[in-house]
């Protein structure tokens, strides 16, 4: 038997030696799992609520429904319009775009890992001037036929190539691939993550804009009753009515704080016009040509459909994305499992070796090697033990994180269901509270300006309207928020990515995708 078979037919059986060394499960688990060590993966077990606290409320639905267009049911084209600029130009979202490509160039680099390793190809050449006076320079007849071994000079050409290809007996490198499909997955789902959270963002920074209108139209219009009131109280003290001395300057502060509350919302309405502006990948500016000026608070009297509370293990992106750093990492113990055995590689190099280059290519100058190698980490201080510990722990940690992004997941959605509920019961009660200031206040301006009451009772009522007005038009606006976060924490809205026609009327376009191919 030759030099070379001998030392393959080793190699190979050092194969199920080992294996039979780890005893029959290790056997039985090396071929159940497709002849690679280490654990097949299986998702970690999650508290799921059974259902929401408040799915009985007449509001909630709890039968599965299409959120990838959610914001449509606002019925308002200036936000559809927004939701599709923000998806085209933010920038956030485009730097999650390219996390992907490069987890898809990482995958594409441990698929190579299945091939030869080490793939070279080497050309050089050498001119060698030797020194005749040390101990070791041969002293040969020059007629001698090996007389060459004794030049001082000479040279040599060299081309050819190497190969190493280290087989995957233990599924190393199938494993690397698993992690790194894993980790491909776990980027798009961040991709979804992002859209979801922006989506969510434009629709939230919309809706304060909207409610900041409503608020300072309610400013506005109170400003204006206020500025009659100081007419009429001016006109009183011009007429030396009784009791008018105080009625003046306390209209005119009256009048005076409504109209620096103006101000301050004209500050939080252009912070959160900036905010939009960045949203949508622009710098701050005014942006009156796209909002169409001021408008009502967007809002729907709909039946909010949120399914079941488990559905967010596959609706929710960030969730899915959890779970997919989970498998990633159950691969890695695979990896380090399989520094336990010997590395078993096919070796060889070919190449053309020649003094004179007019000679480099002749049959006689050719020459290469190929055989077997093995390659065995031992006495390793149990550091391979140890980085199987680590590799373990780590993906522990990864399960407990899912775990706990489910259960924050299922916690965002109640909150945004009670917030939803309970803020929509506001509003019919404010609606009446503020019906009712109006009409207080009317009557109040008559009886003041007729003089049956004081200015203090005008006073008390103005703000009483006042506040009312603000209270209705903030319950509003926290009742479409509250909506807004509801839908982004059952996931809906990463859909649009995938070019689909949505839903409730809205249309995009995908013309600029911002995932690679």
């Amino acid at each position: 038997m030759t030099s070379l078979k001998r030392h393959t037919l080793l190699s190979f059986l050092a194969v199920p030696a080992l294996l039979f060394a780890t005893g029959c499960t290790g056997v039985r688990e090396y071929v159940n799992n497709g002849f690679k060590v280490g654990p097949n993966y299986k998702r970690p077990a999650v508290p799921v609520a059974d259902e929401w606290i408040d799915s009985q409320d007449s509001k909630l639905s709890v039968v599965s429904d299409d959120h990838r267009a959610w914001w449509g049911v606002f019925n308002d084209p200036v936000l559809n319009r927004l939701v599709q600029q923000a998806y085209e130009q933010n920038i956030t979202l485009r730097e999650a775009g390219f996390r992907v490509a490069e987890a898809q160039a990482q995958r594409g680099i441990a698929a190579g890992g299945l091939f030869p390793q080490l793939q070279q190809v080497q050309a050089d050449y050498v001119r060698t001037q030797r020194s005749q006076e040390t101990a070791l320079f041969p002293q040969i007849d020059p007629t001698s036929p090996f007389a060459n071994l004794a030049a001082p000079q000479f040279s040599n050409w060299r081309i050819g190539g190497s190969l190493a290809w280290e087989l995957d007996f233990w599924g190393r490198y199938r494993r690397a691939i698993e992690a790194a499909d894993a980790n491909l997955d776990s980027s798009v789902e961040g991709f979804d993550d992002a859209l979801v959270l922006l989506i969510g963002e434009v629709a939230g920074t919309y809706i304060e804009i909207r409610t900041l209108d409503q608020r300072l139209t309610v400013a506005r219009e109170n400003a204006e009753l206020q500025t009659e009131s100081t007419r009429v109280a001016q006109a009183r003290l011009d007429a030396k009515a009784a009791d008018s001395e105080l009625d003046t300057p306390q209209a005119k502060a009256n009048l005076g704080n409504t109209q620096a509350a103006v101000e301050a919302l004209e500050i939080l309405r252009r912070r959160a016009q900036n905010r939009l502006a960045v949203l949508m990948g622009m710098p701050p500016h005014d942006l009156s040509y796209l909002l169409n000026g001021p408008a009502p608070i967007p809002h729907t009297e709909q039946v909010v459909s949120v399914g079941l509370p488990a559905e967010l293990l596959w609706r929710r992106p960030d969730v899915r994305r959890a779970e997919r750093l989970v498998a990633a990492q159950s691969a890695q113990i695979g990896i380090a499992k399989s520094e336990l055995y010997p590395h078993l590689s096919i070796t060889g190099s070919m190449g053309w070796e020649a003094a004179d280059f007019s000679d480099m290519f002749k049959s006689s100058a050719f020459g290469g090697t190929i055989g077997p190698s093995l390659r065995w980490n031992v006495l390793n201080y149990g550091r391979l033990l140890n980085n199987i510990k680590v590799q373990d722990a780590r993906f522990q940690q990864l399960a407990a994180a899912y775990q706990q992004t489910v259960l924050k997941a299922n916690e965002e959605a109640e909150n945004a269901i009670v917030s939803y509920l309970h803020f929509s019961k506001q509003i019919e009660v404010l609606e009446e509270s503020a019906s009712q200031a109006r009409e207080a206040e009317r009557v109040a301006q008559v009886k003041y300006r007729e003089g049956e009451i004081d200015f203090n009772r005008l006073f008390t009522v103005q703000q009483l309207l006042l506040s009312q007005q603000e209270n209705l038009a903030g319950a509003r606006g926290n009742a479409a928020r509250s909506l807004v976060d509801l839908y982004r924490a059952l996931g809906g809205g990463w859909e649009i990515r995938l070019g689909e026609t949505p839903g409730d009327g809205v249309e995009f376009t995908n013309s600029e995708p911002l995932l690679p191919p």
